[in-house]
């Protein structure tokens, strides 16, 4: 981590993620990358509107205004050029975003900086993007556009969900469920229930956003984190003893039983849920910011992304107890 970053919470976030950049993409995918940069040229003077992740942004800046310290960074990271780019720059400006610090890399994949930055996490609209940042041990997700842009919350606090295996944790017991089935992944989770699980791609991110957390006071907290899985009873305990064990607080925990997350996530009001689950992340998204953490054996093949997992597993023991 560069020097002067070691007691932030690092964000990157790319532009397209930040800012609507859907009409110059479309004059990317039309006409090609020349007549992209000359429109980004001629309408560098007008602002863009905010994206998917700008609300997640603006309310992790508030942070060093409430502490009176910056705490934490927000890095943006671009397949623009610094020249194309001069539009995405104007409109922080305009916003009053305290970003400073961005990588222009010129066409090529920017998550080679993410790690350069000591980033805990990484959002962006572009999968590829996010799964080698992935597969380079940083937190990172494709976030989808919310089908119900009215429901984004206007208070200042930020609610994080995140879903268990293979997000938070490993997808050891989705890996035994997919193999064996149902009865092996419930004999698995009772007989390990007091090893803990192997963190996953969120771990640290989840880590650093305890330490932020407990630096505000308890009364009224402007960050809140909660744990929303598939899994019951009894395979709970095996997520509560590892939390735990790693000295991680979850503000509010959700075990579902195979229930849908969707109307769950809205109740939390979540701002951004994370998930492996592609056909979960699209269903949250008719609330809340979701975002697609390709990670795990549910993503092993990239054309099955919906593919079985212990969710199936939760669902199905749930019919079995009915």
């Amino acid at each position: 981590m560069p020097t002067g970053f070691e007691d932030k919470l690092v964000v990157a976030i790319s532009s397209r993620a930040l800012f609507n950049l859907d009409e110059s993409h479309r004059v990317f995918e039309s006409h090609g990358l020349d007549a992209y940069q000359q429109y980004q040229i001629e309408h560098e003077d007008e602002i863009l509107e905010p994206g998917e992740a700008f609300g997640i942004v603006e309310r992790l800046l508030q942070l060093n205004e409430l502490l009176d310290r910056a705490r934490v960074e927000v890095i943006l990271l671009s397949r623009n050029s610094a020249d194309t780019g001069l539009r995405v720059f104007n409109s922080i400006e305009h916003y009053g975003l305290s970003i400073s610090r961005a990588a222009f890399s010129g066409g090529e994949s920017p998550y080679r900086y993410v790690s350069a930055f000591g980033c805990h996490l990484f959002l962006s609209t572009h999968a590829e993007d996010v799964r080698r940042a992935l597969d380079n041990g940083v937190a990172a997700a494709t976030l989808m556009p919310r089908t119900n842009k009215s429901n984004h919350s206007q208070r200042r606090e930020l609610r994080f969900a995140f879903d268990g295996d293979a997000v938070l944790f490993s997808d050891e017991a989705e890996r035994v469920f997919k193999q064996q089935g149902l009865q092996a992944f419930a004999a698995s989770e009772a007989a390990a229930a007091d090893r803990p699980l192997s963190g996953g791609p969120f771990k640290p991110f989840l880590a650093a956003l305890n330490v932020l957390q407990s630096e505000f006071s308890s009364d009224d907290p402007p960050i809140r984190t909660a744990l929303v899985t598939a899994r019951s009873a009894p395979a709970h305990k095996r997520v509560i003893r590892t939390l735990r064990e790693w000295n991680i607080r979850i503000d509010e925990s959700l075990f579902l039983g195979g229930l849908d997350k969707a109307e769950f996530l809205r109740a939390y009001g979540a701002d951004v849920f994370f998930d492996d689950q592609q056909g979960h992340v699209e269903s949250a998204s008719q609330h809340v910011s979701a975002a697609h953490v390709p990670h795990g054996i549910a993503n092993a093949n990239s054309d099955d992304v919906t593919a079985s997992s212990t969710d199936e597993a939760a669902a199905q023991q749930t019919q079995n107890n009915k």
